[in-house]
């Protein structure tokens, strides 16, 4: 075993990324890097008590050079005896359809294409050949971008496969698929030398050296340049990521002890108690945010600093305002809670964040008095006239005209057909229209408490009361409504 099998095999065992008895599908494009990632899997596949399936996209994006990549993978994996899945991808087409960039386009497909043979084969593993140098560059390019300290961890060497919700992955349990990099802990300048020594001829790729990728920029023209200041700045890069590795850990664990007094979850969103959320030290706030915004989307990928202060900047803002931020991830501000979900659409509009719990039936209030609702607590109160205005800016709260309401209330679910006449309009609207123009989620719609008296609704609860019961000059006397959440 010479030096460079040595310590790969060496950071396998280390890092347990590939466990006996598994299935490993490995990402060969062809580069050196991939084909030393082949070469030790293969040689040591029976050492490390393992099967191997290859798999090889073609990104259709360099002609003739890109036939030969899978020509070139495919008679190597002849050789060694391994099978493999080849097909061929148009990054270019999925690039305009998406908005995206030439490297996000295809690295989407290529990370949809692997998990699609995990998936297949029943492997639970995907390896990649990542190398010491991809991290450099990795958190240089997250550097550039403003990335926060979880930005500076860089690649890990062992982490969920992020693919496409659409993705179905028939053999293997949801949110078991990893990928693992052997090599991350060996240099670029090792994989061709090892290639070289094992007679390995790797295919070059000409994209690689195109200016026109930032990844490129960073190692054809950035690193040259800092290498002039700081020789040793590949090592310092490194070291940085390893610090930012160090804090990072210790924030996730504290975030993951505070999650249960802060955050709750149902099966439509996250929500993170305002009050509780507040008071928190800002290192802790953003971390939550993470472990929040991980929860709905299986992963963080593309989720950068920016977006995180963008939400806690969301907690100044008034109620109901919305943040959108990638992968359709939607954050409202609430009155007591901010509420994080992924909806089907992005939208410009804003989205309200209080929600109520499922519930059924029907509840007579009392009015005066307090009346429990699943978790909550009706408070209703007589008030002067000349303390009161209908408006208010806690949504949970309506100041209503008692004479025209009445006493005899009850609080239900919408029926179909439900009318009323929303405040600000003389006219009658349907119930479900007006859900819809006011943008509230579907999955929602259900779990709005309707206040009715006999004849009529009275208030769709957290949006919207009828205007024939608003507070006018001859109101006499004010039903003051508040719906409270039991600790």
């Amino acid at each position: 075993m010479n030096d460079t099998q040595s310590e790969i095999i060496k950071f396998i065992h280390q890092h347990k990324l590939i466990l006996p008895g598994e299935i490993v599908v490995i990402g060969v494009s062809g580069g050196a890097d991939s084909i030393c990632l082949l070469h030790i899997l293969a040689k040591f596949r029976q050492k490390l008590d393992i099967r191997l399936h290859i798999a090889h996209l073609n990104h259709l994006l360099r002609g003739e050079e890109s036939q030969n990549d899978a020509l070139y993978v495919t008679s190597l994996a002849n050789q060694f005896g391994i099978p493999i899945t080849t097909e061929e991808a148009n990054v270019s087409a999925y690039k305009k359809a998406r908005g995206c960039s030439i490297e996000e386009a295809s690295r989407k497909l290529r990370y949809n294409f692997l998990a699609r043979v995990a998936g297949e084969v029943g492997a639970n593993k995907v390896a990649i050949g990542h190398t010491k140098n991809d991290q450099v560059e990795t958190i240089l390019m997250h550097i550039l971008r403003g990335s926060g300290v979880s930005g500076l961890v860089g690649i890990k060497p062992s982490a969920p496969m992020v693919y496409e919700a659409r993705i179905t992955l028939p053999k293997i349990r949801k949110n078991h698929l990893m990928v693992v990099r052997p090599l991350l802990n060996v240099t670029r300048e090792q994989t061709l030398a090892y290639c070289h020594e094992q007679q390995l001829k790797p295919r070059i790729d000409s994209s690689n050296f195109s200016v026109s990728f930032l990844r490129n920029r960073c190692r054809l023209e950035l690193l040259p340049l800092l290498r002039e200041y700081n020789p040793r700045i590949d090592q310092s890069l490194i070291r940085l990521s390893k610090i930012a590795e160090e804090e990072t850990s210790f924030l996730e664990h504290q975030a993951c002890i505070l999650w249960s007094k802060v955050g709750r979850q149902n099966s439509d969103a996250i929500y993170l108690n305002k009050e509780r959320f507040h008071i928190l030290p800002l290192a802790l706030q953003k971390q939550l945010l993470r472990l929040a915004i991980g929860k709905v989307l299986d992963y963080v990928k593309d989720i950068e600093s920016i977006h995180i202060e963008k939400v806690i900047n969301l907690q100044t803002k008034p109620v109901n305002k919305v943040v959108l931020l990638p992968h359709n991830v939607v954050c409202w501000n609430g009155y007591t809670e901010l509420a994080i979900a992924v909806i089907a659409k992005k939208s410009p509009l804003s989205f309200p964040a209080y929600t109520f719990p499922p519930w059924s039936g029907t509840i007579s209030l009392r009015v005066p008095g307090e009346t429990s609702f699943s978790g909550w607590k009706i408070v209703a109160k007589l008030l002067p006239r000349q303390y009161v205005s209908h408006k208010s800016d806690n949504a949970y709260i309506a100041n209503l005209d008692m004479d025209r309401t009445g006493t005899k209330l009850l609080v239900r679910q919408r029926h179909r057909g439900d009318r009323f006449h929303p405040l600000g309009m003389s006219t009658s609207k349907k119930l479900q229209d007006f859900m819809v123009d006011a943008k509230i989620p579907s999955h929602w719609r259900k779990h709005i408490p309707i206040v009715c008296s006999p004849q009529q609704i009275v208030w769709v609860a957290g949006w919207r009361i009828d205007d024939r019961m608003k507070i006018t000059e001859n109101t006499k006397q004010i039903l003051h409504l508040e719906f409270v959440e039991l600790p």
